[in-house]
């Protein structure tokens, strides 16, 4: 090591030597950015050689490779210690502080600080949700102030403690993860009406699941009664309590609608209601708010868009069919009889406005027949309308119709009178009944200035409706049942004045064959008999297999 040094000395007082004696070099005034260079590379080459080439720097060399091994050996030595910081440990000291009571996984899977959906945790002892569980996250900030160690993933149901960060492997979370997201195997799927037992939640309420209110998030009952009743259509029901169905489809309305069904039929729920928030948030998205929070709707517009949406998002490119067509799709032959005088007149309106004469043979001439074939998925009932004059106790008479009476409009004799798009006489016959058949009752009429409601009460059969008796029926193929019998399952009436109203919805539990009464969170049972004395607006039959 002192040749060395003494060799450097010398090496040293030659450099400067040779700056001192030899001529200064130009230096470049106009580009400043050109460095001065002091020593030639061949020079500085040389002295690198001798540097290295001897005896000390072999040892130097040789002292170099032992601190960098040290450095690498306590880098590896790091490296294992904290891998065995972050293995799955079983003794977490920390679960008893997880608080079953405050977790509801219903509400949308944001960071309570900076609204991200993005790897989103949950804390297991006050329920919030924050993102991240790095030492910059918000999740890693919450334990340090709070105290609080135990958080799970909201996709990969993992549970980490934090600040720590190693993952906490123990069976008494699986409940957890089920409420997260509730699982169904096929054979519990066929069970599920055959099942009798009720559920606990954690207050010490008793629920039936498939049998749970809903809650109203400012006027979205119409929502709820519509969700109750899809619920009691077992194939649509099974197919969603199944997400391997559709789980390579997008759309937030088909994902969400899934996850509320297995929330809904989940008999591990740790509260007896569910909050159908997200998929409401869905429903604003692909509406384009057409039906938000805040407002109250129709039913009946909701259902028909809720059902044309659902079958959009999952029929098959081959062929234009979907579980929603399975369930709810039959047939009406159309015969249109369209009068030649509303012809001629709106080809004159076209032309000139100003001239609205038609001829007398025209007038005298045979209407136009159109006859078609349209699909449906729901029918319209006209109800009669209700007497003008009170009786002679000063009240309004409250009229009641057979639901066979208004049933005739589709026997296909009977003639309802259209004037749009164009005046014209329909005559409407069903040629194939589908599996379950919604009837809706006109029971709103808007006219210029404001909405009536016709109060008029339709008297219909709980069970064993023939509809064969009432309007003519297709013949059936052979080897084949003509299937004309249906029992209701879902009856939603509405109270009150229209836009001022609430809705509710009777449902059949089909286990026990019992009716329960279900208004928002509230969840009764009640009388077959009762469910026909309201004022029924929409039913959901099932056929007989």
């Amino acid at each position: 090591m002192v040749r060395k040094r003494d060799h450097e000395v010398e090496e040293g007082s030659v450099k400067r030597q040779r700056v001192e004696e030899g001529p200064s070099s130009p230096v470049d005034t106009d580009n400043p950015l050109v460095p001065y260079n002091d020593v030639d590379e061949e020079e500085e080459n040389e002295a690198r050689e001798q540097n290295n080439g001897g005896r000390g720097g072999e040892e130097g060399a040789v002292v170099d490779d032992d601190d960098d091994d040290d450095d690498y050996n306590e880098q590896e030595a790091s490296i294992q210690r904290r891998r065995k910081l972050l293995e799955p440990r079983e003794d977490c000291p920390y679960l008893d502080t997880v608080n079953r009571q405050v977790l509801d996984f219903d509400f949308e899977k944001f960071c309570s600080v900076s609204l991200s959906n993005l790897n989103v945790y949950a804390c297991l002892v006050c329920g919030k949700y924050y993102q991240g569980r790095g030492k910059k996250s918000h999740a890693y900030t919450h334990s340090l102030e709070a105290g609080h160690h135990v958080y799970i993933n909201l996709e990969t149901e993992k549970v980490y403690c934090l600040p720590d960060g190693y993952e906490i492997i123990d069976p008494s979370l699986d409940d957890i993860r089920h409420v997260l997201n509730p699982r169904f195997t096929r054979e519990q799927v066929a069970q599920l009406d055959k099942n009798r037992l009720w559920s606990r939640a954690l207050d010490g309420s008793d629920y039936l699941p498939g049998m749970v209110g809903l809650n109203n998030i400012q006027g979205t009952d119409f929502v709820n009664v519509t969700i109750q009743s899809l619920m009691r259509v077992t194939p649509l029901r099974n197919f969603f309590l199944i997400p391997e169905n559709y789980q390579h489809n997008r759309s937030s309305l088909v994902q969400r609608f899934g996850e509320l069904t297995r929330k809904i039929w989940h008999a591990r729920n740790f509260k007896g209601q569910v909050s159908p928030h997200e998929f409401l948030q869905a429903v604003m998205k692909a509406s384009k708010k057409r039906f938000r929070i805040g407002q109250q709707s129709d039913p009946l517009e909701f259902m028909a868009w809720l059902l044309n949406t659902l079958h959009a998002e999952l029929k098959t490119s081959k062929k234009n069919n979907s579980i929603i067509y399975d369930c709810f799709q039959g047939e009406l032959e159309v015969i249109k009889e369209i009068p030649k005088k509303a012809i001629t007149e709106k080809k004159e309106n076209v032309g000139d406005k100003s001239e609205k004469t038609t001829d007398g043979e025209t007038e005298r001439g045979d209407p136009l027949m159109e006859k078609s074939r349209m699909p449906f998925l729901m029918l319209g009932l006209d109800l009669p309308p209700p007497p003008l004059f009170k009786d002679v106790m000063e009240k309004n008479i409250i009229p009641q119709v057979p639901l066979f009476n208004i049933l005739k409009k589709f026997d296909g004799e009977t003639i309802t009178e259209v004037v749009r798009p164009h005046i014209a006489r329909m005559k409407y016959r069903v040629t194939r009944l589908p599996r379950y058949i919604i009837l809706h009752m006109q029971r709103f009429k808007k006219n210029n200035f404001f909405i009536e409601k016709n109060p008029t009460i339709v008297n219909f059969p709980v069970k064993n409706l023939e509809l064969k008796d009432y309007i003519p029926l297709p013949t059936p193929k052979e080897n084949e049942k003509l299937r004309s019998k249906y029992d209701l399952i879902a009856n939603i009436v509405h109270d009150g004045k229209p836009k001022e109203g609430v809705y509710r919805v009777f449902v059949q539990r089909k286990s026990e064959e019992l009716w329960y009464e279900m208004q928002d969170l509230h969840v009764s049972e009640t009388l077959p008999q009762m469910v026909a004395l309201s004022e029924t607006y929409l039913q959901i039959y099932e056929q007989h297999q």
